[in-house]
């Protein structure tokens, strides 16, 4: 497939906007990408499977999530179009994916070899010092969520979401954009108890809440 029809959407993203859609259409040859489409619900990678590119996303969202042994998903963090995955794991001697990979919605994803990559990096200074910044905002995400899934009660986990949305959001009636279930996977919190401790918080008086929104109330 010919990287052309999206040359302009890669200028803009943050990895590639160093580069004009004409270099980003000398650099992107047949041989060193593939660009594929996946259905909602489809697994792009699963957890072990080994990562051997760099990928970036050209239209829908995608999940990272674990699924344990009981069935239970908790969803580590939500990527969009325009971000970037792969690029932590597929230069690693271990470079299996620790988790499984699947579109929520319809999506497009542009596949980099490594090889590419490899040759941005050796012709462009400021590829290479901006593929850095891209694997340390990895982490640091991957790193907040370790932090957050320690907490141990199931109010606090809400509680620390609601206080999150609030700062983004600046009002005490969060709006959610994804349904109540996605975000107890989210929180790593089983539905029914998401569900129950949304009950006892609301006959507490603490939050009020219909389908798509959460009032926060009083927070002790």
């Amino acid at each position: 497939m010919n990287i052309n029809k999206y040359k302009d959407f890669l200028a803009q993203i943050h990895l590639f906007n160093m580069l004009s859609p004409n270099e980003i259409d000398e650099y992107f040859q047949s041989n060193k990408f593939e660009i594929k489409n996946y259905n909602k619900n489809s697994i792009i990678y699963l957890q072990n499977e080994k990562c051997n590119t760099v990928d970036v996303i050209l239209k829908g969202d995608i999940a990272i999530q674990r699924i344990d042994e009981s069935g239970d998903v908790l969803t580590i963090t939500s990527l969009s179009s325009g971000d970037i995955m792969g690029g932590n794991l597929a230069f690693s001697e271990n470079n299996q994916y620790p988790m499984t990979i699947i579109a929520t919605s319809s999506s497009k994803v542009l596949h980099i070899k490594k090889e590419l990559i490899i040759e941005l990096c050796q012709s462009n200074k400021e590829f290479l010092v901006q593929f850095f910044q891209c694997l340390s905002d990895k982490t640091l995400i991957l790193t907040d969520k370790i932090k957050f899934i320690s907490i141990k009660s199931i109010r606090d986990k809400i509680i620390e979401f609601l206080n999150y949305e609030y700062y983004i959001q600046k009002n005490t009636t969060i709006k959610l954009n994804i349904t109540k279930k996605e975000l107890s996977e989210r929180l790593g919190i089983q539905r029914p108890s998401f569900f129950r401790e949304l009950s006892k918080m609301k006959k507490e008086g603490l939050i009020d809440y219909d389908s798509k929104n959460i009032k926060i109330l009083y927070f002790k």
